[in-house]
């Protein structure tokens, strides 16, 4: 039986960003070629060129890149989904989230659902900075298209 330290211990973290497992990385950059990752820092950064929290990617443009996107999950989650669509919509640009699967919401219906392609991703991912897997289901979001010109 499950005590209730553990069943806390699965709805709740500490932090609310999750570092990307490589191998996930890896499979996505193989096929995306990422040159942007805009939710990073010295220590976890995916791409040579990226974006800090006090460089606020939310801020930034994301134009002509193609975007690796894994954001903080917490409340500002739904600001990073709803940029990823608009940056999306620039010429030349796919941005490529991994978020949960909260299909539940309405960020998830006004900019994912019918908009992006979705990926959802079998069992719990275990995120690099995690001893065990996510207490939640995971997805990977694509917006925009590799090469499209507009």
């Amino acid at each position: 039986m499950m005590t209730s330290k553990q069943y806390e211990g699965m709805f709740s973290s500490k932090s609310d960003e999750w570092e990307t497992p490589q191998k996930t990385f890896d499979e996505l950059n193989a096929e995306f070629r990422f040159d942007l990752d805009p939710c990073a820092d010295e220590s976890n950064h995916k791409c040579e060129k990226y974006f800090t929290k006090e460089q606020d990617g939310l801020q930034q443009d994301w134009g002509g890149f193609s975007v690796f996107c894994n954001p903080p999950y917490g409340k500002e989650l739904p600001k990073w989904v709803m940029k990823s669509y608009w940056e999306s919509q620039k010429p030349d640009t796919v941005v490529v989230m991994l978020i949960p699967a909260r299909t539940d919401t309405r960020w998830f219906h006004d900019y994912i659902y019918g908009k992006a392609e979705i990926r959802f991703i079998k069992g719990r991912l275990r995120f690099n900075n995690s001893k065990s897997n996510a207490p939640f289901p995971t997805m990977i979001v694509v917006f925009g298209e590799k090469g499209d010109s507009g």
